[in-house]
């Protein structure tokens, strides 16, 4: 449940608006859920009209308005409170509690010991995006003319709303990450056309599997057309040298029109500054990428060819594989707190599972499953100032190999060792949601683990007994994933990983400045 609070001076107007029809007409049957005794004495579930909403308007400012009392920036509180479209609607008698106990927990009524304020909560119906949800609306003056304090009141409605997730059996929502919802016409859109899921989806996973496997901004640009992708810039103002966002599309069929999604919009990982912060900086490489978008625009080749025209060498399977191997070892020694670095190593390990989805899988699967639900983890409410940059393990390379694996036959060994290593490392994030008392996100991994990826591990061949040992744990994990379980290891002594601060990036092109702006 997401609480949304702002303040303001004029209730009449507040009131107004949500008894009214909207700014798009979405607005049906506005009518009170909840709300103080001697309102709701006077205000049934009817559904509102003019008068109605100014008498309530007056009854809430009444307390203001009698005793004279002056809250400094208004006296109107406004919460809204609302549901993610996929977790459906709830009736009006459970709303009204959870109105009743958010206003409760926020001090508003008589359970916070002193003089209750006016309040009512207010439904009409669903958001644009399809949300469920309910607005509160009440007055900071209390009925004795004492102030209610909105000292920190936002994170107070945070906590109060992850308390009412648990008490009413609602979707807990995490503090730490947050993902972008799908409204309710993708959806719709994606149905008419026949389409197995919404483009915003497959887009996420395609630039999520570009971005990773690909070691410069123009490398990535080259990698997403190939992938089919529309790909298009966004300069600064004024220039068509400097990038500083982008959008993509699916190719729409003969005669339609392409939709469009800013990077920042797919995914908040996937904004053009924070996968800048996982590619080196270098005039060099800055213009070489402006170059690229250029072209991308026009419809023209590419530039140059690089990486992604060429199979990588199969020696670097091995490789690749010891490094995510280290990766996982380094993870012991990562704080639970530090949100930056766990959603780091969960981006690279989403971008492999979309990497070998993007390879392999004409329609979302297993692997396709496994990149979406690592993604969640990718994606922070509040990131640090400065991107953090990975120096030590990744899990990079084995993006590299996995976009280049074959449609045809059943695999190979270097997969199954690759996907032994990976599911290590999803199963370090699993733990870190678990000891963090995120258990809503460790059961949802735990479950893609068990019906997606032990599908995948199944249909690969046996891993040979020359592998290492780390591979040998690796296939117990695999085994285990199957239980439900994945055995943990000793730590032993575990060097921390090297990560850094990364530099904000400078150059666009040689001698020009370029803003971290992403769309």
């Amino acid at each position: 449940m997401i609480p949304n609070i702002t303040k303001g001076t004029r209730m009449h107007g507040l009131i107004a608006y949500l008894a009214g029809p909207g700014r798009a007409n979405e607005h049906t049957d506005p009518h009170l859920v909840a709300g103080s005794p001697s309102i709701m004495a006077w205000h049934n579930d009817d559904e509102l009209n003019d008068d109605s909403a100014k008498a309530i308007a007056k009854e809430l400012g009444r307390a203001k308005s009698v005793l004279g009392t002056e809250i400094p920036g208004g006296h109107v509180w406004h919460c809204s409170l609302s549901l993610r479209a996929e977790e459906g609607d709830l009736t009006d008698a459970k709303w009204a509690d959870i109105a009743q106990d958010f206003m409760d927990e926020m001090g508003f009524t008589e359970a916070s010991g002193r003089a209750p304020a006016q309040w009512v909560a207010i439904r009409h119906g669903h958001s644009k995006a399809g949300n469920d949800h309910i607005h509160i609306a009440a007055s900071m003056v209390r009925e004795d003319g004492t102030k209610w304090s909105s000292w920190r009141d936002f994170p107070r409605a945070q906590q109060a709303a992850r308390g009412l997730e648990k008490k009413y059996g609602l979707e807990e929502l995490s503090p730490t990450h947050s993902t972008r919802g799908l409204r309710p016409g993708e959806r719709e859109a994606s149905e008419r056309r026949g389409a197995p899921e919404p483009e915003r989806r497959s887009l996420e996973r395609k630039v999520r599997a570009c971005a990773t496997s690909a070691q410069d901004e123009a490398e990535f640009i080259r990698r997403l057309r190939r992938t089919g992708a529309l790909v298009r810039a966004r300069y600064a103002s004024g220039r068509d040298d400097v990038v500083v966002g982008y959008s993509v599309a699916e190719r729409p069929p003969k005669g339609g029109r392409p939709v469009w999604f800013g990077g920042g919009h797919l995914a908040k990982d996937l904004a053009l500054p924070k996968l800048r912060a996982g590619w080196p900086d270098s005039p060099q490489g800055a213009a070489e990428a402006v170059a690229e978008w250029q072209a991308a625009a026009r419809g023209r080749r590419p530039v140059t060819t690089g990486r992604e025209a060429h199979e990588p060498d199969p020696q670097l399977w091995e490789q690749y594989s010891d490094e995510v191997a280290r990766l996982r070892e380094a993870l012991r020694s990562v704080p639970l707190d530090d949100h930056a670095t766990w959603a780091h190593v969960a981006r690279e390990t989403s971008g492999a599972f979309a990497a070998w989805s993007t390879a392999t899988e004409s329609s979302p699967g297993p692997l396709a499953a496994a990149a979406d639900e690592l993604s969640k983890t990718a994606q922070l409410r509040r990131y640090p100032v400065r991107p953090i940059r990975s120096v030590g393990p990744s899990a990079r390379g084995a993006s590299l190999m996995l976009m280049a694996a074959s449609m045809s036959g059943t695999g190979t060994a270097a997969q199954a060792i690759m996907l032994r290593q990976l599911l290590n490392v999803t199963k370090a994030v699993h733990d870190m949601h678990k000891a963090s008392n995120d258990l809503r996100r460790a059961r949802q991994i735990s479950h893609m683990v068990k019906h997606h990826l032990s599908q995948v591990a199944a249909a690969l061949p046996a891993v040979p007994a020359t592998t290492p040992t780390a591979d040998s744990e690796a296939a117990a994990a695999v085994r285990a994933s199957a239980a439900g379980q994945v055995p943990g290891r000793s730590t032993g002594s575990v060097l921390p990983p090297k990560y850094v601060q990364a530099r904000t990036h400078a150059n666009t092109r040689s001698g020009s400045s370029r803003p971290d702006i992403g769309r």
